[in-house]
């Protein structure tokens, strides 16, 4: 369950989380609020969503979100919610497609 990640997997999903934002090139509004609303679900601090709202503004770097670096037992949570954030604006890009299938096929 997401609300039982560590606080430094908690990051670690956002950070992967904003990358898959940016697969577009572009972060949508509906994008931003669902990013917002998973700040909130997983009580971050301050200065961690304020970590989010810089990776809204410049997306992670790649060195900063590597698939292999996801513990194994996170790795479907992770899944469901890049998923559900590509899905947030109804419309998935196809470099927002791809980027996820590459994903999917590194972590499972």
């Amino acid at each position: 369950m997401i609300t039982e990640l560590s606080r430094e997997d908690r990051v670690r999903l956002l950070r992967f989380v904003c990358s898959f934002a940016w697969a577009d090139l572009k972060v949508q509004d509906q994008e931003r609020q669902f990013l917002g609303a998973l700040v909130k679900k997983l009580g971050l601090s301050k200065v961690e969503a304020d970590m989010v709202d810089a990776w809204l503004l410049v997306p992670p770097r790649p060195e900063e979100v590597d698939p292999m670096e996801i513990p194994r037992q996170h790795r479907e949570v992770f899944l469901r919610t890049v998923r559900e954030l590509i899905e947030a604006d109804e419309h998935i890009a196809q470099g927002e497609f791809e980027f996820f299938e590459l994903f999917e096929q590194l972590i499972v």
